[in-house]
């Protein structure tokens, strides 16, 4: 599983949201099997988005779909996006 990660300042979090169900990249057609949105306790103005893919170059193409989005949208609905493209090595959920 590969997983581009990404994260960033958002100006209002239920404005970005809007914007992110929006889908202007079309997750689906774009390879993204699952995501999830986190956002650091206490700080609702950053979020940190996982896409997972099932290979490296569904993910390489996203993030260069998402960087020409977002030389249209910075500083409007979100600001210094930082991203990293990982290969997930190992899940395994615990039972309790």
């Amino acid at each position: 599983m590969i997983i581009l990660q990404i994260e960033h300042k958002v100006q209002n979090y239920e404005g970005w949201k809007k914007a992110f169900d929006s889908d202007p990249i079309d997750r689906k057609e774009s390879g993204v099997k699952r995501y999830q949105i986190c956002r650091p306790a206490g700080d609702q103005n950053y979020v940190v988005i996982n896409l997972e893919f099932e290979n490296m170059s569904d993910a390489e193409e996203t993030l260069a779909a998402l960087n020409k989005l977002w030389s249209k949208v910075e500083g409007t609905v979100m600001e210094n996006p930082q991203t990293r493209i990982l290969e997930l090595i190992e899940f395994k959920e615990l039972e309790v």
